[in-house]
């Protein structure tokens, strides 16, 4: 599916669906805007808008392969960006996936390339067919526009992962070992793809000495700085998360083991207990007569040696402060 939507500054309009055959006549002044989406199209229909703005080839061939990070690409009269979207299915084997966005920036256009359908671009498709709210700055607020509408979405993961988090170190003293160690790994996988796709995105739009990576016009460049200071939030999110998991995830161990140290500790006093019983027990069993053996009373004698030598242990270990 192919959508486009073009912005005329002079008469102040919106059209869309417009003809291809005609992007020349789209792109002759600087201060109209193009804008062409690209979702879940055929190498064909990918091949064909390339050609008219010839695209790279090494730009299209990272559209048609999953790229695991994000970045962008200078080709002089372009830009190329790769940008990843999250989706989040706590129910899911997979808890969560990313949705690739390409985007080729150029001086009056953007293409944006898409497999899966993208909320950010949907509702601002949806606001341009009758409003010029998102396109009438430039391409590179129309970038922003998605971008952080993008970024929005990574919110309420945020939230949702520090909510579960809070609810693991409280079921940390209740549940089993193997119910709680699978439910940490998985928090552990979801934080490290965050922030595997977060990272690379935020390099992208934070200045490098002072200069984006990108041409960015000066009235436009206060929401860049927005949009970095919400990523550097979700960075610092994620790596709080981190370090909360790895610390409950110690924790949990430390109990786990307290607990086996308690059980071995309380089975051993039950063995050392037991062993001089078992000895005098075994000894008396003997078929070799001992002295007294034959005596009424020397079953009674026996037991009390039992219960003095019972006796004798555990208040020994009590002083000890072993019991």
């Amino acid at each position: 599916m192919i959508k486009t939507y073009f912005y005329n500054h002079s008469r102040q309009t919106m059209q869309h669906d417009v003809d291809l055959e005609q992007v020349d006549k789209f792109l002759l002044s600087p201060e109209d805007l193009l804008w062409i989406d690209l979702y879940d199209v055929g190498n064909d229909e990918l091949q064909y808008v390339a050609d008219i703005f010839q695209f790279h080839p090494l730009a299209i061939e990272d559209c048609l392969h999953v790229s695991p990070r994000a970045k962008v690409d200078n080709y002089e009269d372009y830009y190329f960006f790769v940008i990843h979207a999250l989706r989040y299915n706590e129910e899911s084997d997979n808890e969560i996936t990313t949705l690739e966005l390409n985007v080729f920036l150029g001086p009056n256009y953007i293409v944006t390339i898409h497999k899966r359908p993208l909320p950010s671009i949907g509702r601002i498709a949806a606001t341009s067919l009758h409003s010029k709210k998102y396109m009438n700055r430039g391409p590179d607020f129309l970038l922003y526009s998605i971008v952080d509408g993008i970024t929005d979405e990574y919110f309420p993961i945020i939230d949702r992962i520090s909510v579960r988090i809070d609810e693991l170190e409280d079921e940390i003293y209740e549940h089993q070992m193997k119910e709680i160690t699978e439910e940490f790994l998985a928090l552990k996988r979801t934080i490290i793809l965050l922030r595997r796709v977060i990272l690379p995105q935020k390099r992208i739009f934070a200045p490098v000495n002072g200069m984006m990576l990108f041409e960015i016009n000066e009235e436009n460049l206060p929401f860049y700085i927005d949009l970095v200071d919400h990523q550097e939030r979700i960075a610092d999110s994620t790596e709080t998360f981190r370090d909360l998991v790895n610390g409950a995830l110690d924790t949990y161990y430390s109990i786990v083991s307290a607990k086996t140290t308690e059980t071995m500790r309380i089975l051993t006093m039950i063995s050392t207990i037991m062993m001089p019983l078992t000895f005098i027990t075994g000894l008396m069993g003997m078929n070799v007569p001992l002295p007294g053996e034959e005596k009424v009373y020397s079953l009674w004698i026996i037991m009390g040696i039992l219960l003095l030598v019972v006796l004798f242990m555990f208040i020994y270990f009590k002083r000890k402060r072993w019991l």
